[in-house]
């Protein structure tokens, strides 16, 4: 048994020294580690707000942000016509696609033969561009298993003295007679993809609106590195399968608002019969419950009227749901919105603030005036059977576990400080906050304290009704949740009533005061960064570029990369978002068209990118040693050298 300090410092040499059992290994390794601080940060890809776009977010991740496309121009700007450097940019973004359309093209062997060697040579130029600023090592590991002592022959051949030039002729032949060369295209496209980004950090909402969000969890599942800021949009997914029967009841009814209850279903598995004939018996047409739909969307109207009831019965269930959360957590400050008890059923009025607001659309059938929280045995039977396929959902595990391993409210990184919504403020910038468990929590602490219960939560999914589950729920919806930033949600107002005026939500006064340089400054020193040097960096609000709104605010030391993902929100952004590059020499903020589709891009080297502007200059290179990972790397030599010191010099 270890008793003190010291000698569970000599446990870990010893551990160590097994890995290191000559000194020669050990003065290797340190050698190798120095030099590696040395090396130039790789860049980093941030993105926000996907919102199920799948499409979207996969053509930025295989483009880069346009960092693939500024790496071709680096090369081969005054060897290719801009037609051809669009043509192999595509090619390195979608190259099982783009080779067939080549090779339909050619009606002969031989041209295509000299296209492959065209082709193979210039993906050869690319990673070895791409992959300057790394070592050896890291590169073959981002290389094709199958095909890795091919690259790295031609990646490393020379002919100053021609004596294998007949060697690499031959290499080239034989890859192409063996029919070899489509899959070392397509790996030599994905190896370029993967060293142009060294890490993505997706900074909150992967889900809802959009149609596919589990196609891009199980794309950031296979990404080589990646960090998650949750959004309130996960928060309620990751609540749902935690066992939150008010989230579960949200993300379905946002599911049927925007005409995705196939992700429940065909994606998860949920069997969503029982909420069917539950809305079939009690719910008819209704306008204001109708589904959004695509622009693509091939929906019958039997079709959008089954949705248009379950939108109804589940947006119900969740009202009542909510109601004894708010009773017996008095500390989330969320009495107004008890809203069935504002409701006068008799003549249909809605009373709140002193005023009262007629109700129109409405679909109280199942609530019962005199205690509108009571949900209907068959309400209830369904909400639970509904938990209970959600939580034996295989595909969901995996996807909400991911999200938790990798996810965390916010993240200091590199200097920067990442998060999805705000850091709850007063008008003043002082910090707000609430009480937990009767102590008073605010800024930093305030954003542990929501994740320590969140992940309390998600390890107790049996338990459904404390008050780490609770909290899960406040993050989406309470006033100060720095997911949410809002002073309440208004979704019933926005349902039932006519007048607009009982739809807005009033933000934190983060929002505002985040133009401030003075503010930021101090709520980076609040998050132990420094403030002349350091970025907040948020997603979760719209950038309303139309109307000249920037998206890098308190003179840089602000960005929001929006989401602008979305298809609902482009017609107020005027642009389909931003996303974020920061490499050794600075950061660059691009700014995106809206994407089109893949065979635009396949056919004409059509890009969605539009312009990038530089957020600030690094006066110094960034380098390894700058970074998270060179603080680690500096831990790890300073260890080693301690090893080396007693074992071997003393």
């Amino acid at each position: 048994m270890i008793t003190n300090e010291r000698e569970l410092k000599h446990k870990y040499f010893d551990l160590l020294a097994e890995k290191f059992n000559h000194e020669e290994q050990l003065a290797s390794e340190i050698i190798s580690l120095e030099s590696i601080l040395e090396l130039p940060k790789g860049t980093e890809h941030f993105v926000s707000d996907l919102h199920g776009e799948f499409d979207s977010f996969q053509h930025v991740l295989r483009n880069g942000s346009g960092n693939v496309r500024t790496k071709v121009n680096d090369i081969f700007k005054d060897k290719l016509s801009n037609q051809e450097i669009s043509d192999f940019t595509a090619l390195i973004y979608y190259p099982e696609e783009k080779l067939k359309m080549v090779k339909s093209s050619f009606d002969t062997k031989e041209p295509l033969n000299r296209w492959y060697e065209k082709r193979i040579d210039q993906m050869i130029q690319m990673v070895q561009y791409s992959a300057s600023k790394y070592t050896r090592s890291k590169l073959r590991k981002a290389l094709p298993k199958k095909f890795v002592y091919i690259i790295e022959e031609l990646l490393y051949k020379t002919n100053e003295l021609e004596n294998k030039t007949p060697y690499y002729n031959t290499l080239m032949n034989q890859i192409i007679e063996t029919q070899q060369a489509d899959d070392l295209i397509i790996g030599l496209s994905y190896t370029i993809q993967r060293l142009v980004v060294d890490h993505l950090h997706v900074v909150g909402d992967i889900y809802d609106r959009g149609p596919e969000p589990e196609k891009i969890v199980e794309t950031l599942i296979n990404y080589h590195s990646v960090d998650i800021q949750w959004g309130n949009h996960d928060a309620i997914w990751i609540g749902a399968y935690a066992g939150s029967r008010v989230c579960l009841a949200n993300i379905l009814r946002i599911c049927a608002r925007y005409d995705n209850l196939n992700i429940v279903e065909d994606a998860y598995g949920i069997n969503l019969r029982p909420l069917l004939n539950l809305a079939e018996k009690y719910y008819g047409d209704n306008p204001a419950f109708r589904p959004k739909l695509r622009s693509d969307s091939n929906l019958s109207e039997q079709e959008q009227l089954q949705i248009t009831k379950i939108h109804q019965a589940i947006a119900m269930i969740q009202f009542k749901l909510e109601m004894p959360i708010i009773k017996r957590r008095p500390s989330f400050e969320m009495e107004e919105r008890l809203v069935l008890e504002h409701v006068d059923y008799d003549n249909l009025t809605y009373t709140l603030h002193g005023q009262t607001h007629e109700l129109t659309d409405t679909c109280f059938v199942t609530v019962d005036p005199k205690d509108p929280a009571q949900l209907l045995p068959e309400e209830q039977e369904v909400i639970d059977k509904l938990l209970i396929s959600v939580q034996e959902s295989e595909k969901l595990k995996r996807h909400m576990t991911f999200l938790m391993d990798k996810g965390s409210l916010y993240l200091p990184y590199n200097g920067n400080l990442l998060t999805h919504g705000c850091i709850p403020i007063d008008e003043n910038g002082k910090m707000e906050g609430m009480e937990i468990n009767g102590e008073f929590y605010s800024g930093r602490q305030l954003l542990d304290q929501f994740e320590a219960y969140m992940r309390k939560a998600f390890r107790n999914k049996d338990v459904t009704d404390d008050l780490a589950t609770d909290l899960v729920w406040y993050l989406w919806t309470g006033k100060y949740s720095s997911l949410f930033g809002k002073r309440a949600m208004t979704t019933f107002e926005r349902y039932f009533i006519k007048d607009k005026a009982t739809h807005k939500e009033e933000k934190n006064p983060y929002y505002s005061l985040r133009e401030d340089p003075e503010v930021v400054g101090k709520l980076l020193k609040d998050f132990d960064l420094d403030p002349e040097q350091g970025h907040i960096i948020n997603g979760h609000t719209p950038v309303k570029e139309i109307d000249g709104e920037d998206p890098i605010k308190a003179d840089g030391k602000m960005i929001v990369i929006d989401g602008g993902f979305s298809k609902v929100y482009q017609s107020t952004t005027g642009i389909a978002g931003y996303t974020l590059l920061y490499n050794s020499y600075g950061m660059q903020l691009v700014a995106h068209q809206h994407f089109n589709t893949k065979e635009n891009v396949l056919r004409y080297g059509a890009d969605e990118l539009s312009t990038k502007r530089l957020v600030d200059k690094e006066l110094q290179r960034k380098r390894i040693r700058d970074t998270n990972t060179g603080q680690l790397i500096k831990e790890e030599i300073s260890n080693l050298k301690e090893l080396m010191y007693h074992r071997y010099t003393e």
